[in-house]
């Protein structure tokens, strides 16, 4: 078995491979584009195949910016349509392309890479943690009414009706202010939108999109959303970097004519919706994780994101994928971080998952140390640890890939 790098001259080849891995036929095209396919880049592909060349697995990456805390952008590798056909599962094909394209990512200087996992315990082997999370909301139109009153969550502006077909720029715009501010979100290049690859709405399916205008006419965030013959509205994504504008897009979401319910797909877990509404059992939420990240490079990796404390931790950071263990020194400093090889005694050890976890601050060190997946050595090891990898805003992440 080899694993190569792909070309221009692979597409069909890798799209078929990896379609008969999943049991799936590629789907037809929609007017304009919407392939999510189109968006892979061939250079960043690789195929396993067979000592006479026939292929058998698939894996791919993303050129993206992740935002850290601290509003740090940072290039990350958005791996994706990773497959094996079922005749050639458990025989080593996913862990060596794993190899592979860890060695080739750390060749390019990337120091992290991410990805949505769709089996958990598969990507853990290899050294992802989930990072990030969402929740899917539910809420009945009849039980929608909001408990505050309209002057106390106001945003003041109007919001504008538009046709997804009518506002593409408008929208690649907002969604890229939004993303430089919210840590765990991710580039969506311009590529993606002009060839309508990805999910609504970044392709062209037709969509009913509410934008939000501040008091000046400029469009400060939107909702894209979809209603079905059974009277449900799904709202793909609100965005915005303002609670009040939020606010305001649920306002008209909830408020919709003809509606038995509403579905927020994807929302950060301490979105205030829920406490806003005059019957907080009304929103029937469902948690998930989304975002999964594997640091390449641990001190490249600690010493680029912000900090909100200062302190010391050292770190045991073992990964058994790579056959690596090092033990690192971290020291922060006015939000700044440096991280350097230490013989010194450690505060933690842990996994290089649980360190990828607890990376962009969706998770607490705490909370790993009490199920047991981190050790800490002293008693205020954990509340240290805990103190350094807080930030001011959760991580979230809703882009599809």
């Amino acid at each position: 078995m080899k694993v190569r790098s792909t070309t221009d001259e692979d597409l069909d080849v890798f799209v078929d491979t990896l379609h008969a891995a999943f049991g799936r036929f590629p789907e037809t095209p929609v007017d304009g584009g919407g392939l999510w396919w189109s968006a892979l880049e061939p250079d960043r592909g690789l195929l396993a195949t067979t000592d006479d060349g026939r292929p058998v697995g698939t894996a791919a990456a993303h050129s993206f910016e992740l935002t850290l805390p601290g509003t740090v952008l940072v290039p990350a590798a958005g791996v994706t349509a990773v497959g094996v056909l079922p005749t050639h599962r458990r025989q080593g094909v996913l862990s060596a392309m794993m190899r592979h394209q860890f060695t080739e990512l750390r060749a390019r200087g990337d120091f992290l890479a991410v990805l949505l996992c769709t089996e958990a315990p598969i990507y853990g082997r290899f050294g992802y943690g989930p990072a990030t999370y969402k929740q899917r909301l539910t809420v009945p139109r009849d039980r929608a009414g909001f408990a505050l009153p309209r002057a106390q969550v106001s945003a003041g502006g109007s919001i504008e009706l538009l046709k997804r077909a009518e506002c593409g720029e408008l929208l690649e715009e907002v969604y890229d202010r939004y993303r430089r501010v919210q840590p765990g979100a991710l580039s969506r290049p311009h590529r993606w939108w002009a060839l309508g690859a990805g999910q609504p709405p970044i392709t062209p399916a037709p969509r009913h999109i509410a934008v939000h205008r501040d008091a000046g006419g400029a469009p400060d965030g939107y909702a894209s959303y979809s209603l079905d013959d059974s009277g449900t509205l799904k709202v793909d994504e609100a965005i915005t970097t303002e609670d009040a504008v939020f606010t305001a897009l649920a306002r008209f979401l909830l408020g919709h004519d003809l509606v038995t319910r509403i579905v927020f797909k994807n929302l950060p877990l301490e979105n205030p919706l829920r406490w806003q509404l005059a019957d907080f059992r009304a929103a029937e939420p469902v948690e998930d994780d989304w975002l999964w990240v594997r640091l390449l490079d641990v001190p490249r990796a600690l010493a680029t994101r912000g900090w909100s404390a200062d302190g010391e931790l050292v770190l045991d950071v073992d990964d058994p994928f790579l056959g690596e263990r090092h033990r690192y020194l971290l020291t922060v400093r006015d939000g700044r971080g440096e991280c350097v090889p230490t013989d010194r005694e450690p505060d933690l050890s842990l996994d290089v998952r649980d360190l990828g976890s607890i990376y962009l601050g969706g998770t607490t060190p705490g909370t790993l140390v009490r199920a047991g997946h981190i050790r800490a050595h002293h008693p205020d090891a954990a509340a240290l640890a805990d103190a350094l990898f807080l930030t001011g805003r959760s991580p979230h992440c809703l882009h599809w890939f």
